[in-house]
């Protein structure tokens, strides 16, 4: 990104949020891009975010979409979401009796960490489920537990990627994640799992999903200066959202042309 951003006059520099030495005020704009360390510190970065003056996106959006509680609100809003149950720390639980499969993660998290698949018809697989909710809630951690939709076994996600133009934010380009989970969380090294991508074509379908999500961001979409829609085939094939990533996603910009510029243009419209 800094190449078209230097050739349209704007200097750009990484600067690492936790920094002590960083003068945030001193920017015209800050672009959070990838701060993938924020999980277990995320009362301290929602704070941090909040002293930043002229911070995208911004602080209060950072704040809602760094808990995944969000997902609740979208689906009351009519955003056609990944069912999902919550555990809070020191409520007990029991693994659900229908002997699917479900993925348990933390409702703050990001990079695939904490997160496990487990097939409940495995004996085995439910003690690890139920040792997996009691580890997050020991660690004061609210967990998300939501049913495995097999479909991304061969379709993949897809995630679609908006970024601020001429009229607001729009589509960009999309790109197929691969399927990650393949059982129990056994820890991630590093801040995120391995993924497999490539370029993908939206359908109506999945762009249509994706409207209707955005539409009911806190605040407008209009304040976004960015935004990725995961969406995996549900039931019967209708997308569903599994995240709404504005705070820190991989926007895969080399997947499409044009992207790079495009977003270097939103940021030079932001500094406008």
């Amino acid at each position: 990104m800094l190449g078209p951003l230097a050739e349209r006059g704007v200097t750009a520099e990484p600067a690492v949020w936790d920094d002590p030495g960083v003068n945030w005020a001193g920017y015209d704009l800050v672009v959070l891009r990838s701060p993938w360390d924020y999980a277990l510190r995320r009362d301290e970065f929602v704070t941090w975010a909040a002293t930043v003056p002229a911070l995208v996106n911004p602080a209060d959006v950072v704040r809602w979409n760094t808990d995944k509680r969000y997902l609740g609100e979208l689906s009351a809003a009519g955003a056609p979401v990944v069912p999902t149950s919550w555990v809070t720390p020191g409520e007990s639980w029991q693994p659900p009796a229908d002997h699917g499969e479900y993925v348990i993660k933390p409702a703050v998290s990001a990079g695939s960490q904490d997160t496990g698949r487990y097939d409940l018809a495995d004996p085995e697989h439910r003690e690890l489920a139920k040792a997996h909710v009691r580890r997050l809630s020991t660690a004061g951690r609210v967990t998300m537990v939501q049913p495995y939709l097999d479909a991304v076994d061969t379709a993949g996600e897809t995630a679609l990627l908006f970024l601020a133009g001429p009229d607001g934010l729009a589509f960009s380009h999309a790109i197929r994640k691969g399927p990650m989970l393949d059982g129990p969380d056994l820890g991630v090294q590093g801040l995120y799992k391995a993924e497999e991508i490539g370029p993908r074509t939206a359908t109506p379908e999945q762009l249509a999903v994706a409207e209707r999500v955005l539409a009911a961001v806190p605040g407008g979409r209009e304040r976004l200066l960015y935004a990725r829609v995961d969406l995996i085939p549900g039931p019967g094939g209708t997308p569903v959202l599994v995240e709404l990533e504005l705070t820190e996603p991989s926007l895969f910009i080399g997947y499409a042309d044009g992207a790079p510029d495009r977003l270097a243009g939103a940021i030079v419209a932001r500094l406008r």
